[in-house]
């Protein structure tokens, strides 16, 4: 008797050691009717495309401040230290206000592409990528002719590629 008493206790202790590895099992939460509607929204890909842009835009003004403040006006032992600060806040606007519309038309014309194409498809993949890559990349330099549209969409999908999977292993 004495050996089922011994045995009776260690295996209710060791089905609830069992029980407390397992992780709680959590009933599933339906989204709210706000929810579902932000999703909406944000699945526009006009919405999406206008956010991309002014997200865009603003990082674009922001590196045009640091990099127009790295100039450095070629006469400058000849200038006094009051045309010094006017030329390198005049240069940090010029600087801004280009950054900020390159990186606003390339943050609206991925993002666009990409949507119209994921909804196109009905897949997220990296193809998507590499396409909207490729017409923002082509766009962006389709003044320089036929062979800069090219060499710019091919760089610009190699180089989305590229981030996309270095993203995705943060996923």
């Amino acid at each position: 008797m004495s050996a089922d008493s011994e045995n009776g206790p260690q295996n209710v202790s060791s089905s609830s050691s069992q029980e407390a590895d397992k992780p709680p099992i959590e009933p599933i939460r339906l989204p709210t009717v706000e929810e579902i509607r932000g999703q909406d929204i944000w699945n526009n890909c006009a919405v999406r495309s206008v956010s991309s842009g002014v997200m865009g835009g603003g990082l674009g003004l922001f590196m045009g401040l640091f990099l127009g403040a790295l100039d450095n006006p070629i006469m400058q032992d000849e200038m006094t230290t009051r045309q010094q600060i006017v030329f390198q806040a005049k240069q940090m606007g010029r600087r801004s206000w280009s950054s900020c519309k390159t990186f606003a038309v390339m943050g609206f014309i991925f993002s666009a592409a990409e949507c119209v194409i994921e909804k196109a498809r009905a897949k997220h993949d990296t193809t998507n990528t590499a396409v909207a890559g490729c017409v923002t990349g082509g766009t962006l330099s389709a003044r320089g002719g036929p062979k800069a549209a090219c060499a710019g969409c091919a760089g610009f999908a190699a180089f989305s590629v590229v981030i996309e999977k270095f993203l995705e292993r943060y996923h």
